[in-house]
């Protein structure tokens, strides 16, 4: 999960973590949420054992409210 600059948060799935982090800070291509709210900083990740687990996680946190996903972040 990215915290955005204006302080929104995106949650998302990879298997390069830095380089998705390089991405959505400069990239053209990538996730036209996070292009507009640059720069983004990592808050809060979680390795899976496979993109399917990571998919369900990933969809589960998207479904959760703001205040849900900053007490996440404090954990």
């Amino acid at each position: 999960m990215v915290r955005c600059s204006d302080d929104t948060l995106y949650t998302g799935i990879t298997n390069d973590l830095d380089k998705r982090i390089y991405d959505h800070n400069f990239s053209k291509i990538w996730a036209k949420y996070t292009k507009y709210r640059r720069p983004v900083t990592l808050v809060w990740y979680k390795r899976t054992v496979n993109k399917k687990t990571a998919s369900k996680l990933e969809f589960k946190i998207k479904k959760v409210s703001k205040p849900q996903k900053e007490a996440l972040i404090k954990k």
